[in-house]
Formats: C-alpha cells, sequence, structure tokens
C-alpha cells in the first residue's frame, strides 16, 4: 500500500509538470503567431504619436508672413496649401511676362520717337512700325504719325506702370493669404447653426412681478 501511494504521488506529479509544459508551449506558439515583440511595440507607438502630432499640426503666422515676404509660395507651402503654389507662381510668370512685353514695346515706341523727331537721317527706327506696302503719308503725314507714335510711347509706359503695381499687389495677396490661412487653419467652418427657443421668466426693475415670455438664441459654431 506504501509502494501504491508513492507511485500514485510521482505519476500525479509527472503529469501535473507534463501539464505545465504544454502550457508553457502552447504561450510561447501564441506570442509567435501573433507577431508582437518590444520592437513592433516601439514602432507602433510611434506612429500613433506621428499621426498626433500631424493632426495638432498649426503653422506660426509670424515666421509664415515672413518666409512668405521672402520666398513668394513659401508661405502656402508652410500652410501645407499646396493646390494654391500652381495660382502663385502662375500669376507670377503672368506679371513677369506683363512687365517685360509692355516694357519692350515702350522702348520700341520712345526709341521710334527719338529717331523721328531727331534731325539725324540715318536713325530710321520707326520705318520698321510701319507695315510693308505703307508710307508715312499713309498715316497722314509726318506730323500726325510723329504723334502716334507719341500717343503709343504714353500708352505702354502707362501699361508698364501698371504691370508693376499689378506685380506688387499680387506678391502682398500672397502674404496676406498665406497669413489668413495660418490664422485660421485649426478654425472650425462646419456648418452647425442652431436655433433653441425656451420659457423665460423676464423681471422687471421696478420690483412689480415678472413676466413670462419666450427666449431665443442662436448658436454659431
Amino acid at each position: 500500500m506504501k509502494y501504491l501511494a508513492a507511485f500514485l504521488f510521482i505519476l500525479l506529479s509527472y503529469c501535473a509538470q507534463a501539464q505545465n509544459e504544454s502550457k508553457r508551449a502552447n504561450m510561447q506558439h501564441d506570442s509567435i503567431n501573433l507577431g508582437f515583440s518590444k520592437t513592433d511595440f516601439s514602432n507602433n507607438r510611434q506612429l500613433i504619436n506621428d499621426s498626433l502630432r500631424l493632426k495638432n499640426f498649426k503653422p506660426d503666422p509670424i515666421r509664415v508672413v515672413w518666409m512668405a515676404a521672402i520666398i513668394p509660395g513659401y508661405g502656402q507651402i508652410l500652410n501645407r496649401k499646396y493646390w494654391k503654389l500652381p495660382i502663385v507662381y502662375g500669376g507670377f510668370l503672368g506679371c513677369a511676362y506683363a512687365i517685360s512685353w509692355n516694357s519692350s514695346t515702350y522702348q520700341t515706341y520712345l526709341t521710334a520717337y527719338k529717331d523721328i523727331t531727331d534731325t539725324d537721317p540715318t536713325t530710321n527706327s520707326f520705318l520698321q512700325l510701319i507695315p510693308s506696302g505703307r508710307t508715312v503719308d499713309s498715316y497722314g503725314g509726318i506730323s500726325v504719325f510723329t504723334s502716334t507714335l507719341k500717343s503709343k510711347q504714353d500708352v505702354f509706359r502707362r501699361y508698364k506702370d501698371l504691370s508693376i503695381i499689378a506685380t506688387v499687389a499680387f506678391y502682398a495677396l500672397t502674404i496676406v493669404d498665406a497669413y489668413v490661412d495660418a490664422q485660421l487653419y485649426d478654425f472650425d467652418i462646419s456648418p452647425n447653426l442652431s436655433l433653441h427657443l425656451q420659457p423665460a421668466l423676464l423681471q422687471h426693475g421696478s420690483g412689480s412681478s415678472g413676466a413670462l415670455g419666450m427666449q431665443c438664441s442662436i448658436r454659431l459654431r
């Protein structure tokens, strides 16, 4: 009887040890299947931190203004308004072309006017402005043609000045646009207009009893 009890005790101990080994092996197998490790957890935490940092992004308006003033279009880049870059640079290219074309045309008429009014017969660049087959007399004579050149010169000088003014105005507009975008970057523009009606007790200053009325409130978000 004593030997049988010892044998049963040894058998039960062996079964308990085998069960523990089996549980430990299953836990290791599950951890391998799940694929979790300290490195994976660290990477996931870094991704979460990056996503939160992107969500809480808020540009600095002062820095945006300075950078937009130094480098046209850079304010839109800092505000992450990349879709505005073609508009900004397209506008500057258009202004530059207008200044160049008006300046070149103005110089052409200025030179022609100087040549036709001087006493040097070799300076006759104004003839290049006359279409083939026509002469100065076709425009009413030398005096009328001279007046026409002077008028054209004044017109394109004004156009040149207006092109420069338009370029400066567009440049200032890009800075203002970048500043407004930076200030209103996290502004909630979702349409949420709500009207609330509720009963209210209106008090009189004379000490008399109040009156029952209706209170109206509009909440804008």
